[in-house]
Formats: structure tokens, C-alpha cells, sequence
């Protein structure tokens, strides 16, 4: 125990060049007095360590001396490129790993580790973890982290959609990548017997929770050069998104609106959709807006009160004049304001200045009179519509 603790205080001495003897205790989780007996053992050794005295002294070694401890194993080197996000690295079972690297950071890596960055990098991929989403650790994530870095066939089952009795399917793996998104963890692979095949891509993404069965089989595949992983992820992830956008809406913005779009549909939508829009003498913007569902668009659309307004489908304009009216109750003694799109003020720019309780009544008031009454065929026709 003790000659890890003299190691480490060499390193750390290397790493930050001077270091007072509260500081190396703190490191170290020992007293002072301790740290004063291992500085003797340290020069008792030869290791050149010189105590500069006074309140603002501290420990240092001489000569720019560096130790010649190059005994970074791989895994601490493959946690040490992974350690800005320490759940990752729990979950891939490198924690410890991590810490014994996090030690070892001022030593030269061993010339066989000098590729383990690139590694890393193409075998791992941290895409903005979400706060909403509540995290999950896969028991079958270690396993296949250990296939990826190996590149070793697995065989896998997999359970399809989301109920916990859906069906399942086995499928042998190339496993190629991790992917940390929103506190889920994803496998990128290719499935050798779609191999060559023209009429689809031999590329899948699967949710580590949804395998049920992982077997790690000692037969290697040879990887593909020229994948890579950030990329793939990322056309992977537009397409996904934009294949969940089935249904467009209409909508008519003001100026604070327009800017405020982005900020809670999809960005990419949001942005096509502006780009396509017209502009009215009095700056309002008219879109066509592809949003998941009616039901997510109106969620999503209602956070932009008076900013917005919608044009169609009907049955949505009908929920959104309704939504106005509740709101409008709720405010009777609210004073009259200018409603969205009149002369006046504007609200101010950007996603932090949300609707107050006075513009969502204005806002509210403007709608209800635009649509005194409901529309009961215009609903029937809309969700015939959205049938079909």
C-alpha cells in the first residue's frame, strides 16, 4: 500500500510540478506528518524531492526529474480517453481502470498504447446526455464493450419494441461502437449476412436494453477502416428523427415566435421550416411545421402562447382556441393588452422570455374570437385524414 502511495506522490509531483503538504495529504488521504515521512523515504530512494520552507513552501522535485514508470496497462489507457464522463465508464465496468490511469497520466504511454485515442474514439461515442432522461445501465453492457474493443463476433437476442413480452430475434453481430445518448446505451454493427447485399445496408443500431442474451464468440472480424462512428451516429440519428415526423401543422408566428421555434420542436424542422415560410406585411412568418403527432405539436406549439398561431389542421386550431379559452377564464381581471401580431411592444427575443399570465389572456381572447364556436365536421375530417 505504501509503495503505491510513493508512486502516486511522484506522479503527482511530475503532473503539477509543486504541491504544498496539505495539498499531496488531501491527494493522498493521509495526514501531513505522513506525507513529511514519505518525502524522507522518497530521497532516501534517490528520487530527488526538495522542501522549499516557509507558509508558502511546498514539495517539488529537482531538475526537472521524471520517473520512468511507463506501466499503463490498456484498459486504464482506454478509460483514461473515456474519463470526462464517469457514468460511461461505470457502466463499461472501467471505473477502476479509470482511477489507476488518472494516476499514471504523467508517464509515457508504452509505444503498443500510442493508438488507443483513435480507438477509443472509433469503438465509442458520447452524444449529449439528456437531465430528462433517467439513466439506464444495460447488465449486458460490459460484455459487449469488451466485444468492441476486440472486434469478436457476437450472437445476440433481441427483443423488438418496447413491451417487456414483444418478440424476439437472434441475430449474429460485427459490433463496431457504442453510443451514450440521453442516458441510453446504443450498438452500432453490421450484420454479416447482409453483407453485399444492394437492396439494404448491412448497418443496425440497436438498444443495448432490448438484448436479452449476448454471447461473446473468440472468433475475430476483420473491422471496417472506414467507418466512422460520430458520423454514422449522426446520419443515423437525423434520419431516425425525421422519420418520426408524420404530421404537419400550419402556423403563423410573430417575429419572437419565428426565433423561439427551435427552441422546443425539432431543430431541424423548426429550420426547414422557416426556411420555406412567407412573411406578411405585418412580419408575421407562415410555416408549414412537420411535428412528431398532433398531440406532441400541440405540447410543444402551447409553450409559445400568443407567438403562435395555428392555421391547420383543424382539429388542432379547435384544441388550441379551447386551450385559450381555459386559459382566459383563469385570468378574468387580467388588463386588456395588445394581441399577438398588433401594434405595440414586441415581447422580448430569444427561448428565455416565455409567455406571462396577461399575454397568454390576450392571446387567448384573440383566438377565441377568431374561432367563436367549434367545428365539429372540421374534427371528423381532420382525424379521418390523419387515419388514412
Amino acid at each position: 500500500m505504501r509503495a503505491a502511495r510513493l508512486i502516486r506522490m511522484v506522479l503527482l509531483l511530475q503532473a503539477r510540478r509543486e504541491m504544498t503538504a496539505a495539498e499531496l495529504a488531501a491527494e493522498l488521504e493521509v495526514s501531513e506528518r505522513t506525507v513529511s515521512r514519505d518525502v524522507l523515504a522518497l530521497s532516501e530512494a534517490g528520487v530527488p524531492v526538495y522542501a522549499d520552507r516557509g507558509r508558502a513552501g511546498g514539495y517539488r522535485l529537482v531538475g526537472g526529474y521524471r520517473t520512468r514508470l511507463t506501466g499503463m496497462g490498456r484498459s486504464e489507457a482506454e478509460a483514461l480517453f473515456l474519463s470526462g464522463v464517469p457514468s460511461a465508464l461505470r457502466d463499461l465496468g472501467l471505473a477502476d481502470a479509470a482511477s489507476a490511469a488518472r494516476l499514471k497520466v504523467s508517464a509515457a504511454l508504452d509505444p503498443a498504447l500510442g493508438d488507443v485515442h483513435g480507438s477509443a474514439a472509433q469503438r465509442f461515442h458520447l452524444d449529449a446526455p439528456g437531465w430528462w432522461q433517467a439513466p439506464e445501465t444495460p447488465a449486458l453492457l460490459p460484455a459487449l464493450a469488451d466485444a468492441v474493443w476486440s472486434d469478436r463476433r457476437i450472437l445476440v437476442r433481441y427483443r423488438r419494441g418496447n413491451a417487456p413480452g414483444g418478440r424476439e430475434v437472434a441475430r449474429e453481430l460485427e459490433p463496431h461502437g457504442l453510443v451514450l445518448k440521453a442516458g441510453r446505451w446504443y450498438l452500432a454493427a453490421r450484420v454479416p449476412a447482409d453483407a453485399g447485399r444492394q437492396d439494404r445496408s448491412p448497418w443496425r443500431v440497436y438498444r443495448v436494453g432490448r438484448f436479452t442474451e449476448a454471447v461473446v464468440h473468440d472468433t475475430h472480424f476483420d473491422r471496417d477502416g472506414g467507418f466512422d462512428l460520430a458520423g454514422f451516429w449522426t446520419e443515423h440519428a437525423a434520419a431516425f428523427a425525421h422519420s418520426l415526423l408524420r404530421s404537419e401543422v400550419t402556423l403563423r408566428l410573430t417575429g419572437p415566435g419565428a426565433r423561439r421555434l427551435r427552441y422546443v420542436t425539432d431543430r431541424v424542422a423548426a429550420d426547414e421550416a422557416l426556411a420555406g415560410g412567407t412573411v406578411d406585411g405585418r412580419g408575421r412568418t407562415t410555416v408549414a411545421l412537420r411535428v412528431e403527432s398532433e398531440e406532441v405539436g400541440f405540447e410543444q406549439l402551447l409553450t409559445l402562447g400568443p407567438e403562435c398561431e395555428v392555421l391547420g389542421p383543424p382539429s388542432l386550431r379547435q384544441r388550441f382556441a379551447d386551450a385559450a379559452r381555459r386559459t382566459a377564464a383563469l385570468y378574468p381581471d387580467a388588463a386588456d393588452g395588445p394581441g399577438p401580431g398588433d401594434d405595440g411592444p414586441a415581447p422580448g427575443p430569444g427561448p428565455e422570455r416565455g409567455p406571462g399570465p396577461a399575454d397568454l389572456a390576450a392571446g387567448a381572447r384573440a383566438a377565441a374570437a377568431a374561432d367563436p364556436e367549434p367545428d365539429p365536421a372540421a374534427g371528423r375530417e381532420s382525424e379521418a385524414g390523419a387515419q388514412r
